[in-house]
């Protein structure tokens, strides 16, 4: 099912139903940069077993979920946001989503209880792609690009559909294959 649609920065990445690979079985990625040099997203729906306060212990409300970003950095932490009025200084990637900003702002806001966790997703590690290679995997009919998307989706934290979801409103030619079992050698 060769998608239609070219991979740019804020767009998303619905991977293939029967993919196996751990880091991306399921996934839904959010497209941070696109480039002839290569692409970098974050995985949306894989949440990890730590929370913010895991990591960062100066910070007070530490409730705040991690994602699994994907397998890059695993060392290193990133985050989306839909506030620029509250956080300075983000790149906006989609209509009204902004990745990174003012991390000391991020701190005072999260110890002040003045950001809530849907609007702002936190990351560990990130999913990249050198020259050309996300290009030949769409090719291979891995990944679906997808450029209309309703951006609640993105921090409504419901990962364990949001793949099934995202497939769902590619429209019909996508939809059957919301259904398709995990692993097809169980049915």
């Amino acid at each position: 099912m060769l998608s239609s649609t070219t991979p740019a920065t804020g767009r998303i990445l619905i991977s293939e139903p029967f993919m196996m690979d751990p880091n991306f079985k399921r996934s839904v990625i959010l497209l941070t940069e696109y480039s002839d040099a290569g692409a970098m997203g974050f995985v949306l729906n894989h949440l990890s077993d730590l929370i913010l306060g895991d990591i960062l212990p100066d910070v007070s409300y530490s409730e705040i979920s991690l994602f699994k970003g994907g397998p890059v950095g695993n060392n290193t932490l990133h985050f989306i946001h839909r506030c620029p009025d509250k956080i300075a200084g983000g790149i906006e990637i989609s209509t009204g989503i902004f990745w990174g900003g003012d991390f000391e702002v991020i701190k005072d806001l999260v110890n002040n209880y003045q950001l809530a966790d849907t609007e702002i997703r936190f990351f560990i590690g990130y999913s990249g792609w050198t020259e050309g290679q996300l290009d030949v995997e769409i090719l291979e009919d891995t990944w679906i690009v997808a450029d209309k998307f309703n951006p609640e989706i993105l921090f409504n934290h419901n990962e364990d559909s949001l793949w099934r979801e995202m497939v769902i409103s590619l429209g019909q030619r996508y939809a059957h294959i919301a259904n398709f079992p995990e692993n097809p050698t169980l049915n």
